[in-house]
């Protein structure tokens, strides 16, 4: 593993140059470009806020921050996932061609989405110190790079073992869309965790999606750093789909070029 991370870092410069290619490619010819990442998630915080914070019984300046870093987070693991698994379909002529390590191909994936994420988070920020007329809640942010690093790791992992699932399995993404459709509803996004922890504590428990909106979501509400055995959760979680990713990639690296 530590060779094959060596090989990625070796070929950064063309790794960063295809994920400036995608971001390019992807607002090619649009009006607007990157600004569909701010409309995007301000759109549908406003849909969601207008129609469930009554229904949620909650104030609509505290729940518009609370769902626009929600959305954020989840945004990031599902674009992973769905998107992610399409990795090395989508780079075949470069596999075929040049010998570089696999995990290039889904890390290009996960930097690409997570440069929109990025800006969605910075929406999320922005309306954290719009609506409380300060900035001091960006004085907890040292709680929150961590997580977000682990959570750039996981992602990768997650996308680079659907995307050799995906090689041998093409109706992969048409799977993830649909357990993503169910897991948004299973993970408190649009509601508090409460909701769920009183009668189905183990959804939380057992949500990897959760246990990071737990670590970025809670400090920026709260001004107070998430409980340390989450960020040790975290760092279990993450190095298990690194093992898994790593595992993934030895036993098939070799055969993969034949499915494809």
């Amino acid at each position: 593993m530590i060779r094959h991370l060596t090989a990625v870092w070796t070929f950064r410069h063309f790794l960063l140059s295809l994920v400036s290619l995608d971001v390019r490619r992807r607002y090619r010819r649009s009006a607007v470009g990157l600004g569909w990442s701010f409309i995007t998630p301000v759109a549908m915080a406003f849909v969601f806020v207008l129609v469930f914070s009554d229904l949620l019984g909650a104030d609509p300046r505290t729940y518009t921050t609370f769902l626009l870093l929600g959305m954020a987070v989840w945004s990031f693991f599902k674009e992973c996932a769905v998107a992610g698994s399409q990795s090395l379909l989508n780079n075949e002529a470069y596999i075929r061609q040049s010998p570089l390590p696999f995990g290039l191909y889904p890390l290009r994936s996960v930097l690409g989405i997570a440069v929109h994420a990025g800006i969605g988070l910075g929406v999320a920020l922005a309306a954290v110190v719009i609506l409380n007329g300060s900035v001091a809640p960006l004085a907890i942010l040292w709680a929150v790079v961590p997580a977000l690093g682990l959570a750039l790791l996981a992602g990768w992992a997650v996308a680079t073992i659907f995307s050799f699932a995906h090689v041998y399995f093409h109706d992969t993404p048409h799977l993830l869309e649909v357990g993503a459709q169910v897991l948004f509803f299973l993970t408190p996004i649009i509601y508090r965790p409460e909701v769920l922890a009183g009668r189905y504590p183990w959804l939380l428990r057992f949500n990897p999606v959760n246990l990071f909106l737990e670590l970025i979501r809670t400090p920026l509400l709260t001004g107070e750093p998430a409980a340390a055995k989450a960020y040790v959760y975290a760092v279990a979680g993450t190095m298990l789909l690194f093992g898994l990713a790593a595992a993934t990639i030895a036993g098939l690296r070799r055969r993969v070029i034949f499915h494809m």
